[in-house]
């Protein structure tokens, strides 16, 4: 099991917890690669490592995650690499099930649910908004589907052995490393297999500021992939791109020629107003929803459009 682990105070105790409780009957190691946190996570971590041996604390100076992943791919003595975030809860015969698929399909990474779970009310709503395809987009490990291969997963169960073979994770990139890692994977013809079943619980971020800020590095993250490896995008990627760039057009058309160039923009509200309603299960959902989605929508676009052509180095 491996961890990249920042500012995870509040979260890290449980996440562990849960991956000592598997009922997985071979040997574990739990790996956390912590980088400089602001809060108590190195305190919470020395602890944790204190009362059981199998955990293993690394030093990830940088914080990055995808550093973080390859220095503790490279401590791990075991053949199958399990990663896991310090703020996501895996089920109990999580590791067991992911085995047994990777044995039976012959996929080099198996993965499943990107279980959005809230906790306060705006988290409840966002979570939601993750878990529809109106919030974002038809990925089988948001909003779920049948068991196979896909392009990528949700953190991932692997072979080590395939991780190795291509390099493991690129360290340049801060955000979309999972969906690089796994077109290097297919590439080289292995098979990223989902399956509903490795169902993990997330949590979303607490604030719309930091929902947006989230939003803003998947979209220009994502644009860096789709420029080192082309032909990756799909319309599903393409959608809060245009929706930014039509809704602005709408608008400045509707100020300065006429107000009927309002009514792409007011179409695109009445789908928020819609979407809303169809994702909440709550009133204060429903109220909250429309700015959520917003701007998951918005941010996630505006950082696809704006991500700079320098922001990964070209060399390696």
């Amino acid at each position: 099991m491996i961890l990249p682990v920042l500012n995870e105070e509040s979260y890290l105790t449980d996440a562990v917890k849960a991956i000592l409780s598997q009922d997985y009957l071979g040997e574990i190691e739990v790996i956390l690669a912590i980088g400089p946190s602001k809060d108590q996570t190195v305190a919470v971590a020395g602890e944790l490592a204190r009362k059981d041996s199998r955990i293993i604390i690394l030093d990830n100076p940088t914080g990055r995650t995808a550093m973080g992943l390859n220095l503790a791919i490279s401590q791990s003595k075991f053949p199958i690499i399990v990663r896991v975030d310090g703020h996501t809860e895996i089920p109990r015969d999580y590791i067991s099930t992911a085995v047994e698929i990777l044995t039976t399909t012959g996929a080099v990474n198996v993965g499943g649910m990107m279980g959005a779970r809230g906790v306060t009310s705006f988290e409840k709503a966002v979570a939601g908004a993750m878990r529809s395809p109106l919030g974002v987009g038809a990925s089988r490990f948001h909003t779920g589907g049948n068991a196979g291969p896909v392009d990528t997963v949700y953190l991932g169960v692997f072979s080590k052995s395939a991780l190795v073979a291509v390099g493991g994770f690129d360290e340049r990139f801060t955000r979309a490393q999972d969906w690089e890692l796994n077109y290097r994977l297919r590439a080289a013809g292995g098979i990223v297999y989902f399956d509903p079943r490795l169902h993990v619980v997330y949590r979303p971020r607490p604030t719309l500021r930091a929902l947006a800020k989230q939003y803003f590095e998947y979209g220009r993250w994502r644009r860096v992939v789709s420029r080192r490896h082309h032909g990756t995008v799909n319309l599903r990627y393409l959608a809060p791109p245009f929706a930014l760039i039509g809704s602005v057009t709408s608008l400045l058309l509707g100020l300065i020629i006429s107000p009927a160039f309002f009514l792409p923009v007011a179409v695109y509200l009445f789908f928020l107003a819609i979407a809303s309603i169809a994702i909440a299960q709550s009133l204060i959902e429903m109220l909250r929803l429309p700015a959520i989605l917003l701007t998951m929508h918005m941010c996630w676009g505006a950082g696809f459009i704006t991500s700079p052509r320098t922001l990964v180095p070209e060399s390696k």
